[in-house]
Protein backbone atom coordinates (compact mmCIF):
# COMPACT_ATOMS: atom_id res chain seq x y z
CA UNK A 1 0.00 0.00 0.00
CA UNK A 2 2.75 2.40 0.95
CA UNK A 3 4.70 1.41 -2.14
CA UNK A 4 1.71 2.17 -4.37
CA UNK A 5 1.18 5.54 -2.70
CA UNK A 6 4.85 6.42 -3.15
CA UNK A 7 4.68 5.47 -6.82
CA UNK A 8 1.65 7.74 -7.32
CA UNK A 9 3.37 10.66 -5.63
CA UNK A 10 6.46 10.17 -7.76
CA UNK A 11 4.35 10.07 -10.93
CA UNK A 12 2.54 13.27 -9.89
CA UNK A 13 5.85 15.01 -9.25
CA UNK A 14 7.12 14.04 -12.69
CA UNK A 15 3.96 15.36 -14.33
CA UNK A 16 4.25 18.68 -12.50
CA UNK A 17 7.89 19.03 -13.55
CA UNK A 18 6.95 18.43 -17.18
CA UNK A 19 4.40 21.24 -17.22
CA UNK A 20 5.96 24.59 -18.21
CA UNK A 21 5.54 27.27 -15.58
CA UNK A 22 4.22 30.67 -16.66
CA UNK A 23 3.26 33.67 -14.63
CA UNK A 24 -0.15 35.21 -15.20
CA UNK A 25 1.48 38.63 -15.55
CA UNK A 26 3.53 37.38 -18.49
CA UNK A 27 6.80 38.22 -16.81
CA UNK A 28 8.40 34.83 -17.46
CA UNK A 29 7.85 31.41 -18.99
CA UNK A 30 9.97 28.43 -17.98
CA UNK A 31 10.40 25.31 -20.09
CA UNK A 32 12.49 22.20 -19.54
CA UNK A 33 13.84 22.12 -23.13
CA UNK A 34 15.27 24.89 -25.29
CA UNK A 35 13.78 26.54 -28.38
CA UNK A 36 14.70 25.51 -31.94
CA UNK A 37 17.46 27.29 -33.82
CA UNK A 38 16.72 30.71 -35.27
CA UNK A 39 15.67 30.54 -38.93
CA UNK A 40 17.62 32.66 -41.42
CA UNK A 41 15.53 35.09 -43.45
CA UNK A 42 15.75 38.38 -45.31
CA UNK A 43 14.49 41.40 -43.43
CA UNK A 44 11.66 43.15 -45.31
CA UNK A 45 12.52 46.73 -46.29
CA UNK A 46 11.43 49.46 -43.90
CA UNK A 47 8.50 51.10 -45.73
CA UNK A 48 8.22 54.42 -43.85
CA UNK A 49 10.16 56.65 -41.45
CA UNK A 50 10.55 56.17 -37.69
CA UNK A 51 9.84 52.44 -37.62
CA UNK A 52 11.88 50.18 -35.32
CA UNK A 53 12.63 46.60 -36.27
CA UNK A 54 11.49 43.95 -33.79
CA UNK A 55 13.12 40.62 -34.71
CA UNK A 56 11.26 37.32 -34.91
CA UNK A 57 11.66 34.80 -32.10
CA UNK A 58 10.40 31.50 -30.72
CA UNK A 59 7.65 31.87 -28.11
CA UNK A 60 6.01 29.08 -26.13
CA UNK A 61 2.34 28.09 -26.02
CA UNK A 62 0.12 25.18 -25.06
CA UNK A 63 1.32 23.19 -28.07
CA UNK A 64 5.01 23.96 -27.78
CA UNK A 65 7.26 26.51 -29.39
CA UNK A 66 5.78 28.75 -32.09
CA UNK A 67 7.39 31.39 -34.28
CA UNK A 68 6.50 35.07 -33.86
CA UNK A 69 7.37 36.80 -37.16
CA UNK A 70 9.63 39.83 -37.15
CA UNK A 71 7.91 43.15 -37.77
CA UNK A 72 8.51 46.86 -38.19
CA UNK A 73 6.85 48.73 -35.33
CA UNK A 74 6.35 52.48 -34.87
CA UNK A 75 8.19 53.64 -31.76
CA UNK A 76 5.60 54.39 -29.05
CA UNK A 77 7.51 57.55 -28.07
CA UNK A 78 10.24 59.70 -29.59
CA UNK A 79 13.66 58.24 -28.88
CA UNK A 80 12.22 54.80 -28.11
CA UNK A 81 14.35 51.72 -28.82
CA UNK A 82 13.35 48.06 -28.64
CA UNK A 83 15.18 45.49 -26.53
CA UNK A 84 14.24 42.00 -27.78
CA UNK A 85 13.18 39.26 -25.41
CA UNK A 86 15.35 36.18 -25.04
CA UNK A 87 15.48 32.68 -23.62
CA UNK A 88 18.00 32.24 -20.80
CA UNK A 89 19.21 29.25 -18.81
CA UNK A 90 18.21 29.46 -15.15
CA UNK A 91 18.09 26.72 -12.54
CA UNK A 92 18.00 23.89 -15.06
CA UNK A 93 15.16 25.51 -17.02
CA UNK A 94 14.88 27.75 -20.09
CA UNK A 95 13.17 30.96 -18.98
CA UNK A 96 11.84 33.64 -21.27
CA UNK A 97 12.63 37.28 -20.54
CA UNK A 98 10.19 39.57 -22.40
CA UNK A 99 11.23 42.50 -24.56
CA UNK A 100 10.56 46.15 -23.74
CA UNK A 101 10.82 49.74 -24.99
CA UNK A 102 13.27 52.19 -23.48
CA UNK A 103 15.79 54.89 -24.29
CA UNK A 104 18.63 52.36 -24.42
CA UNK A 105 18.91 48.84 -25.77
CA UNK A 106 19.59 46.53 -22.85
CA UNK A 107 20.71 42.94 -22.43
CA UNK A 108 19.10 40.27 -24.62
CA UNK A 109 21.39 37.38 -23.87
CA UNK A 110 23.89 38.03 -26.64
CA UNK A 111 21.56 36.25 -29.07
CA UNK A 112 22.30 37.37 -32.64
CA UNK A 113 18.84 37.91 -34.14
CA UNK A 114 20.09 39.82 -37.18
CA UNK A 115 18.46 42.94 -38.53
CA UNK A 116 20.68 45.16 -36.37
CA UNK A 117 20.42 43.05 -33.19
CA UNK A 118 23.80 41.38 -33.46
CA UNK A 119 24.12 40.34 -29.81
CA UNK A 120 25.16 43.62 -28.15
CA UNK A 121 23.06 46.77 -28.37
CA UNK A 122 21.56 47.81 -31.69
CA UNK A 123 23.56 48.50 -34.84
CA UNK A 124 20.60 49.29 -37.09
CA UNK A 125 20.24 53.02 -36.55
CA UNK A 126 20.08 56.00 -34.25
CA UNK A 127 17.70 58.77 -33.25
CA UNK A 128 18.67 62.21 -34.53
CA UNK A 129 16.33 64.61 -32.82
CA UNK A 130 12.80 63.50 -33.70
CA UNK A 131 13.81 61.39 -36.71
CA UNK A 132 15.33 57.93 -36.86
CA UNK A 133 18.34 57.43 -39.12
CA UNK A 134 18.95 53.92 -40.47
CA UNK A 135 22.30 52.19 -40.88
CA UNK A 136 21.90 50.65 -44.32
CA UNK A 137 25.01 48.55 -43.75
CA UNK A 138 22.90 46.23 -41.61
CA UNK A 139 19.18 46.98 -42.15
CA UNK A 140 17.00 46.87 -45.27
CA UNK A 141 15.41 50.25 -46.04
CA UNK A 142 13.34 51.62 -48.91
CA UNK A 143 15.64 54.55 -49.72
CA UNK A 144 13.20 56.01 -52.25
CA UNK A 145 10.94 56.92 -49.32
CA UNK A 146 13.38 57.15 -46.40
CA UNK A 147 16.26 59.58 -46.79
CA UNK A 148 17.64 59.58 -43.24
CA UNK A 149 20.28 56.89 -43.72
CA UNK A 150 23.99 56.38 -43.13
CA UNK A 151 26.56 53.58 -43.32
CA UNK A 152 28.59 52.39 -40.31
CA UNK A 153 30.31 49.02 -40.60
CA UNK A 154 32.50 49.47 -37.54
CA UNK A 155 29.58 49.03 -35.17
CA UNK A 156 28.73 45.75 -36.90
CA UNK A 157 32.18 44.36 -36.20
CA UNK A 158 32.11 45.59 -32.60
CA UNK A 159 28.59 44.52 -31.63
CA UNK A 160 28.47 41.11 -33.31
CA UNK A 161 28.35 37.99 -31.16
CA UNK A 162 29.36 35.05 -33.34
CA UNK A 163 26.48 32.59 -33.51
CA UNK A 164 27.11 30.40 -36.52
CA UNK A 165 24.77 27.73 -35.15
CA UNK A 166 21.90 30.27 -34.84
CA UNK A 167 21.25 29.26 -31.23
CA UNK A 168 18.10 30.93 -29.88
CA UNK A 169 18.96 30.97 -26.16
CA UNK A 170 21.59 32.28 -23.75
CA UNK A 171 23.63 30.19 -21.33
CA UNK A 172 23.19 26.56 -20.49
CA UNK A 173 24.36 23.63 -22.62
CA UNK A 174 25.18 24.84 -26.11
CA UNK A 175 23.78 28.34 -25.51
CA UNK A 176 25.28 31.72 -26.32
CA UNK A 177 27.84 32.69 -23.70
CA UNK A 178 27.71 36.46 -23.34
CA UNK A 179 28.11 38.27 -20.05
CA UNK A 180 26.15 41.50 -19.73
CA UNK A 181 28.22 44.61 -20.32
CA UNK A 182 28.29 47.50 -17.86
CA UNK A 183 26.10 49.50 -20.26
CA UNK A 184 23.55 46.70 -20.48
CA UNK A 185 23.44 46.55 -16.68
CA UNK A 186 22.65 50.26 -16.50
CA UNK A 187 19.93 49.96 -19.16
CA UNK A 188 18.28 47.17 -17.14
CA UNK A 189 17.66 49.63 -14.27
CA UNK A 190 15.99 52.31 -16.37
CA UNK A 191 12.25 52.81 -16.76
CA UNK A 192 10.84 50.48 -19.42
CA UNK A 193 7.62 50.54 -21.42
CA UNK A 194 5.73 47.33 -22.19
CA UNK A 195 5.08 46.16 -25.77
CA UNK A 196 2.23 47.95 -27.49
CA UNK A 197 -1.17 46.30 -27.67
CA UNK A 198 -0.57 45.68 -31.38
CA UNK A 199 2.62 43.78 -30.54
CA UNK A 200 0.63 41.67 -28.09
CA UNK A 201 -2.01 41.00 -30.74
CA UNK A 202 0.77 40.06 -33.15
CA UNK A 203 1.99 37.38 -30.74
CA UNK A 204 -1.55 36.13 -30.16
CA UNK A 205 -2.13 35.81 -33.90
CA UNK A 206 1.03 33.74 -34.25
CA UNK A 207 -0.02 31.53 -31.34
CA UNK A 208 -3.40 30.89 -32.96
CA UNK A 209 -1.77 29.85 -36.25
CA UNK A 210 -1.16 26.08 -36.13
CA UNK A 211 1.48 26.34 -38.87
CA UNK A 212 3.65 28.59 -36.74
CA UNK A 213 4.41 25.78 -34.27
CA UNK A 214 7.72 23.96 -34.53
CA UNK A 215 6.02 20.57 -34.31
CA UNK A 216 4.07 21.45 -37.47
CA UNK A 217 6.77 23.18 -39.50
CA UNK A 218 9.81 21.29 -38.26
CA UNK A 219 11.47 24.50 -37.14
CA UNK A 220 11.03 26.16 -40.55
CA UNK A 221 8.10 28.60 -40.32
CA UNK A 222 6.44 29.76 -43.51
CA UNK A 223 5.90 33.35 -42.41
CA UNK A 224 9.18 34.58 -40.98
CA UNK A 225 8.49 38.31 -41.08
CA UNK A 226 5.58 40.65 -41.70
CA UNK A 227 5.77 42.78 -44.84
CA UNK A 228 3.52 45.49 -43.40
CA UNK A 229 4.35 47.43 -40.23
CA UNK A 230 2.17 47.17 -37.15
CA UNK A 231 -0.20 50.10 -36.41
CA UNK A 232 0.88 53.16 -34.47
CA UNK A 233 0.30 53.29 -30.72
CA UNK A 234 1.65 56.25 -28.78
CA UNK A 235 2.68 56.12 -25.13
CA UNK A 236 3.88 58.87 -22.78
CA UNK A 237 7.65 59.01 -22.83
CA UNK A 238 9.16 57.52 -19.67
CA UNK A 239 11.32 59.70 -17.42
CA UNK A 240 14.64 60.30 -19.09
CA UNK A 241 17.37 59.30 -16.66
CA UNK A 242 20.72 60.82 -17.44
CA UNK A 243 23.02 57.96 -18.36
CA UNK A 244 26.80 57.82 -18.14
CA UNK A 245 28.73 58.98 -21.19
CA UNK A 246 29.60 55.37 -22.02
CA UNK A 247 25.93 54.61 -22.71
CA UNK A 248 26.19 56.51 -25.98
CA UNK A 249 28.58 53.79 -27.15
CA UNK A 250 26.30 50.84 -26.48
CA UNK A 251 23.47 51.39 -28.91
CA UNK A 252 21.61 53.55 -26.39
CA UNK A 253 20.33 57.09 -26.55
CA UNK A 254 22.04 59.86 -24.63
CA UNK A 255 20.13 62.78 -23.17
CA UNK A 256 19.39 64.32 -26.58
CA UNK A 257 17.65 61.12 -27.79
CA UNK A 258 20.44 60.44 -30.26
CA UNK A 259 21.87 56.95 -30.45
CA UNK A 260 25.59 57.06 -31.07
CA UNK A 261 27.05 53.90 -32.61
CA UNK A 262 29.35 51.85 -30.41
CA UNK A 263 33.01 52.01 -31.47
CA UNK A 264 34.82 50.70 -28.41
CA UNK A 265 35.00 47.16 -27.01
CA UNK A 266 32.48 46.37 -24.29
CA UNK A 267 33.47 45.89 -20.67
CA UNK A 268 32.13 42.96 -18.69
CA UNK A 269 29.92 43.74 -15.73
CA UNK A 270 30.89 42.53 -12.24
CA UNK A 271 30.18 38.81 -11.85
CA UNK A 272 28.08 39.41 -8.76
CA UNK A 273 25.46 41.29 -10.81
CA UNK A 274 25.06 38.63 -13.46
CA UNK A 275 23.14 35.41 -13.15
CA UNK A 276 24.13 32.09 -14.66
CA UNK A 277 24.38 32.25 -18.44
CA UNK A 278 25.33 35.93 -18.49
CA UNK A 279 21.88 37.03 -17.42
CA UNK A 280 21.51 40.31 -15.51
CA UNK A 281 19.10 40.85 -12.65
CA UNK A 282 15.55 40.40 -13.91
CA UNK A 283 13.51 43.51 -14.61
CA UNK A 284 9.79 44.08 -14.41
CA UNK A 285 8.13 45.94 -17.24
CA UNK A 286 6.76 49.38 -16.35
CA UNK A 287 8.76 49.40 -13.15
CA UNK A 288 11.72 51.58 -12.33
CA UNK A 289 14.59 50.50 -10.16
CA UNK A 290 16.88 52.87 -8.38
CA UNK A 291 19.71 53.78 -10.77
CA UNK A 292 23.31 53.56 -9.66
CA UNK A 293 24.39 56.39 -7.35
CA UNK A 294 26.54 58.02 -10.01
CA UNK A 295 23.49 58.61 -12.21
CA UNK A 296 21.73 60.80 -9.66
CA UNK A 297 24.71 62.37 -7.97
CA UNK A 298 23.94 65.96 -6.97
CA UNK A 299 26.09 68.65 -8.59
CA UNK A 300 29.18 69.64 -6.67
CA UNK A 301 29.27 73.22 -5.45
CA UNK A 302 32.51 74.91 -4.47
CA UNK A 303 32.31 77.51 -1.73
CA UNK A 304 34.11 80.75 -2.60
CA UNK A 305 36.98 81.59 -0.22
CA UNK A 306 36.25 84.40 2.28
CA UNK A 307 37.34 87.83 1.26
CA UNK A 308 40.28 89.28 3.25
CA UNK A 309 39.38 91.87 5.88
CA UNK A 310 40.22 95.47 4.91
CA UNK A 311 43.56 96.73 6.16
CA UNK A 312 43.39 98.56 9.52
CA UNK A 313 44.20 102.30 9.43
CA UNK A 314 45.08 104.34 12.59
CA UNK A 315 42.43 106.83 13.66
CA UNK A 316 43.35 110.48 12.82
CA UNK A 317 44.73 112.52 15.74
CA UNK A 318 42.57 115.47 16.92
CA UNK A 319 43.78 118.89 15.82
CA UNK A 320 45.64 120.85 18.66
CA UNK A 321 43.71 123.64 20.34
CA UNK A 322 44.98 127.19 19.61
CA UNK A 323 47.01 128.80 22.44
CA UNK A 324 45.64 131.99 24.11
CA UNK A 325 47.02 135.37 23.04
CA UNK A 326 50.10 136.63 24.98
CA UNK A 327 48.35 139.85 26.25
CA UNK A 328 45.92 137.89 28.37
CA UNK A 329 46.80 137.59 32.06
Amino acid sequence: MRLLRSARLLLLALIICAIPAASHAGIFISVSFGPPVLPVYIQPPCPQPNLIWTPGYWAYGDEGYFWVPGAWVPAPFAGGLWTPGYWGWRGGQYSYNPGYWGYHVGYYGGVNYGGGYLGIGFAGGEWRGGSFAYNTAVVNVNTTIIHTTYINRTIIQTNTVVNTNHVAYSGGPGGVQHTATAEEQVAAHETHTAPTSFQTQHVQAAQANKQSYAKANGGHPTTLAEAKPLPVESHPAPPHTAAPASMSKAGGAPANNKVTPMTTPHTAAPAGNVRAGGEPASHSTEMKSAPPPHMNAPPTHTTAPPRPAPAAHPAPKPAPKPKPDAHEK
